[in-house]
């Protein structure tokens, strides 16, 4: 334990001075319009979340696009399966090498859930020891002090519900791990539900990505009860960040072969339909048969009747034809 513990502190050292500096920059910019230092403290815990976010935005690009690829190969991963399935040594050479030639990496998906880790961690800690009136990192005594015994919602954002003193406490705390709980599954079901195509619904990526689905609200069910009310606040914005992200993500630039790639080819043809100025049956758009180009039948039925030209006649014909008339 020793050596975790000094490893933990050099990794969380300059983490404690970059956390509070977020967090004091935030609450200088939140005190100068709010005279509540409650809520003060409040939002500038979600300011550190939003900060942290958008520079972990290129690792989400990544992530996206590592999670794409997976889905994409995940019929290849099958057949290497399905030949290599006696040899596992074999198999997970074939699928490695598999990865490598698609520029795949399986971990790349966990990097921002990695990556916000020893910062929950950090931020729990420091909430930790400004409860007993104790600063790190640029957070001196004083303002810890002020942190922990800031009034929000009736309760301190270091409050926990386990060592809460009040009922309207154990309250606060309980909807903030529901609320945590519930978007940490909904985000997950989410990139579930919208961007997977069928054929990666049945293999190993999806059996982690239930995993994941199932395992993760159960973790912050039973650990989230002993968070301080500050750290859940926390993970409960970035979650709802992580949602908004995804859904854009999703519907701009879906993986194809998924039901929102589907969606988004159906609004494509909408658009198109009332910038060309008529309007677009999306049944016959979508018939498979057909393509969405009208069928042989239906041209031949929409196609206007050309007037028939007369005949050139020589004058000889027409006068005969003008004497004949006259009888």
């Amino acid at each position: 334990m020793g050596a975790i513990g000094d490893l933990f502190g050099w990794i969380a050292t300059p983490l404690y001075y970059a956390i509070s500096a977020i967090l004091i920059v935030w609450h200088d910019i939140f005190a100068f319009v709010i005279s509540s230092s409650g809520w003060a403290w409040a939002l500038s815990i979600i300011g550190l979340t939003v900060t942290i976010r958008a520079l972990l935005i290129p690792l989400f690009v990544r992530q996206i696009k590592a999670s794409r690829n997976m889905q994409l190969i995940q019929p290849k991963v099958k057949e290497l399966q399905k030949k290599y399935g006696h040899d596992r040594q074999k198999l997970a050479d074939e699928t490695m090498k598999l990865y490598k030639e698609s520029g795949t990496n399986p971990f790349a998906s966990c990097l921002p859930l990695l990556l916000q880790m020893p910062i929950f961690l950090v931020l729990f800690r420091l909430l930790h020891h400004a409860s007993e009136g104790t600063g790190k990192g640029f957070l001196t005594d004083k303002a810890a002090q002020e942190l922990s015994s800031s009034d929000w919602l009736g309760s301190m954002l270091s409050d926990q519900f386990t060592k809460a003193d009040h009922v309207s406490t154990q309250i606060l705390a309980g909807v903030l791990v529901v609320a945590m709980i519930a978007t940490t599954f909904l985000t997950q079901r989410q990139l579930m539900s919208k961007n997977m195509p069928p054929d990666a619904m049945t293999g190993q990526y999806a059996q982690q990505q239930k995993l994941l689905l199932y395992v993760l609200p159960v973790v912050f069910a039973v650990g989230g009860i002993a968070f301080p009310i500050g750290t859940i606040l926390y993970w409960t914005t970035s979650n709802l960040w992580t949602m908004g992200q995804q859904f854009y993500v999703i519907r701009n630039n879906p993986a194809p072969g998924t039901p929102a790639f589907e969606a988004k080819q159906k609004r494509d043809r909408e658009k198109a339909a009332r910038h060309g100025g008529g309007v677009v049956d999306v049944t016959k758009a979508e018939s498979p048969s057909a393509g969405g180009a009208p069928s042989g039948s239906e041209s031949a039925d929409h196609r206007p009747t050309q007037r028939q030209q007369p005949k050139k006649q020589s004058r000889s014909q027409r006068k005969s034809q003008g004497n004949r008339g006259k009888r």
